[in-house]
């Protein structure tokens, strides 16, 4: 690899990072209390998803643990935020269906990001954030999440 391209991938990483720490820490001030970050991403996916999901297909998607996964809907469940049901063709599975209080979460904290966010757009321009999308597509795909 050439150092002018390992230069560009160290500022590449460094500054997506960055912006992740940022975002995060944004997100974070918008949930309810005792809400994770973690917590809010399976909430917004579900909020967006048709027809329930199972423990497995969550974990899938964001690629961790079953186990991981089971622990975050636990938290959720006792919140109040999903329903977890038997999956009525095999009793072993569950199905997650977000609850009223889910979607209500999840529209509080993007009534509060949104606003923070489009600023955001506003200071950089609609232009410029046009063009990148597709650039930050393309390497959330290539880093193997094609969903």
């Amino acid at each position: 690899m050439s150092k002018d391209k390992e230069n560009l991938a160290v500022s590449l990483f460094s500054e997506l990072f960055v912006a992740d720490q940022l975002g995060r820490s944004l997100i974070s001030k918008a949930l309810p209390k005792g809400m994770e970050i973690s917590h809010f991403y399976v909430l917004n996916h579900l909020s967006r998803s048709t027809g329930e999901k199972s423990p497995a297909q969550l974990a899938k998607t964001f690629h961790v643990t079953k186990g991981a996964m089971t622990n975050t809907l636990s938290k959720l469940e006792w919140a109040g935020f999903i329903h977890i049901r038997p999956d009525w063709d095999d009793a072993r599975r569950k199905q997650i269906q977000i609850s009223p209080a889910g979607k209500k979460a999840v529209e509080h904290a993007f009534a509060v990001v949104v606003p923070e966010i489009s600023k955001i757009v506003d200071a950089i321009g609609e232009d410029k954030v046009r063009s990148a999308i597709p650039v930050l597509r393309d390497l959330r795909i290539n880093l193997g999440d094609g969903n």
